[in-house]
């Protein structure tokens, strides 16, 4: 008799680990420690599951699944929205960390999400280094608008704070430039990136730290992880417009910025958004499509190992 499959949903709080197993619902929980995970690591090894996940929870997740990758452990971390969208699909209308552990079991179960490898430490340290500078700039954007409607008292301080956050800002850049200039293969990556007109110092480390799969990929696994896959919305007779959805809000951000300097100065893609244009295409259509193009254009240098040339969008 073949041995049942077992598969792993573990909801990662502050405090503590709540483990769900499919498709026995078994549950326990575990501390949110060293001790804690090394026990958990213990316990799942008995078990040889034949997939843990665990929802992405802005890296209070990462302790735990290094823990069980470096045991020989098939862990992969998921965005919350399909696991939720899975949870209302199956009836699951109320949300406790149980019950959340046990949906992610079940989603594996169901879906079989591929394992893939670990970013290294310093993708990591560069990911966190990214993530802080979009809330740093984010933060210029909203005190910049209050200077905009506020009384004499308080703009001294705001123009303050603003020339504090630049600081930062400036501080993080020089942080992301030294792990890129000090590691050979992101070095490498990041002048390849760079050969394409368009695509800056900013654009190329938000790629290199929030899309590693770039130019491991095919054309269009890489379109849907960064959200700018064209989805047809269909039904019967009714041929509806193809939108993008879902993917990396962070890298589509960082390309968008791209793709506007591209339109303007890289003849290529210049061309192509003016041709779109002169069919009727919406700007922001044309931009999308630009963008879309841009990607494939970056996924197949890195690929190749190739610098931009103009003929390799043609």
């Amino acid at each position: 008799m073949d041995k049942q499959e077992l598969f792993i949903g573990i909801d990662v709080s502050q405090e503590k680990l709540d483990v769900g197993v499919w498709p026995t619902s078994q549950l326990w929980v575990e501390d949110n420690t060293d001790e804690g995970v090394a026990a958990l690591v213990q316990k799942l090894t008995a078990l040889q599951p034949t997939l843990v996940v665990l929802e992405a929870t802005g890296g209070l997740e990462r302790q735990v699944v290094r823990s069980l990758a470096a045991a020989g452990l098939p862990a992969v971390v998921m965005n919350p929205r399909p696991v939720r969208d899975f949870a209302k699909a199956t009836g699951r209308l109320a949300k406790t960390d149980p019950i959340d552990a046990l949906v992610l079991a079940h989603f594996g179960s169901a879906i079989r999400p591929p394992v893939r490898p670990l970013p290294a430490a310093e993708i990591e340290e560069l990911d966190a280094l990214i993530s802080r500078r979009r809330q740093l700039v984010g933060m210029i954007a909203q005190e910049k608008n209050r200077l905009h409607r506020a009384p004499d008292s308080v703009i001294s301080s705001i123009e303050a704070h603003i020339r504090w956050l630049e600081e930062q800002v400036d501080s993080i850049d020089k942080d992301s430039h030294g792990i890129i200039e000090t590691n050979e293969g992101l070095k490498e990556k990041d002048a390849l990136l760079q050969t394409f007109k368009g695509v800056g110092p900013g654009c190329s480390g938000t790629l290199i730290a929030k899309l590693p799969e770039l130019g491991t990929l095919d054309r269009g696994k890489i379109a849907c992880l960064a959200g700018l896959a064209p989805l047809n919305r269909d039904s019967g007779k009714y041929k509806g417009m193809r939108r993008i959805w879902g993917g990396r809000e962070s890298v589509r951000s960082a390309l968008y910025m791209s793709t506007i300097v591209a339109i303007r100065w890289n003849p290529t893609i210049k061309e192509f958004y003016d041709r779109l244009r002169g069919k009727g295409k919406k700007a922001k259509v044309a931009i999308t499509a630009c963008m879309h193009k841009i990607l494939t254009i970056l996924n197949a240098m890195l690929k190749s190992g190739e610098a931009w040339r103009p003929a390799q969008a043609r």
